[in-house]
């Protein structure tokens, strides 16, 4: 039914997601973490995943099932490890890197989720934008 006066939307901030928590799983603070099946999971070396962001905080929910816990998960632009066998380089930027696990990105894609847009590297690491 529309509206017939003014009404108080609330708002969310959008760069903070929070997810149930897969069962049996451990996610620790910084890491990346993907959804698998409407569950957050940290990052792994498979097809099929959606990158969510990084982790805000540190849950265990080991021996619990899935959604028994939540996590935020922060979406934005982060600095994770480059692989060392398939390095993220500079012919990389502004294109997709896929994730390895969750602390590591990629450039290779076979068999592999995307984990966001390459926009820099340094000495660190890659940072990858995931939103």
């Amino acid at each position: 039914m529309p509206l017939t006066s003014g009404r108080n939307t609330p708002r969310q901030n959008a760069d903070v997601v929070v997810a149930p928590v897969a069962g049996n799983t451990k996610i620790f603070e910084g890491s990346l973490v993907v959804i698998d099946q409407g569950n957050a999971k940290p990052g792994a070396e498979a097809a099929g995943l959606v990158a969510a962001g990084r982790a805000e905080e540190y849950v265990d929910n080991t021996g619990g099932a899935a959604g028994d816990k939540k996590i935020r998960v922060r979406r934005g632009t982060f600095l994770f490890e480059n692989d060392a066998a398939d390095p993220v380089t500079n012919a990389h930027l502004l294109t997709e890197c896929y994730i390895l696990d969750d602390e590591t990105v990629t450039s290779e894609g076979e068999g592999r989720s995307v984990a966001g847009k390459v926009l820099g590297l340094d000495p660190e690491g890659v940072w990858v934008e995931i939103k």
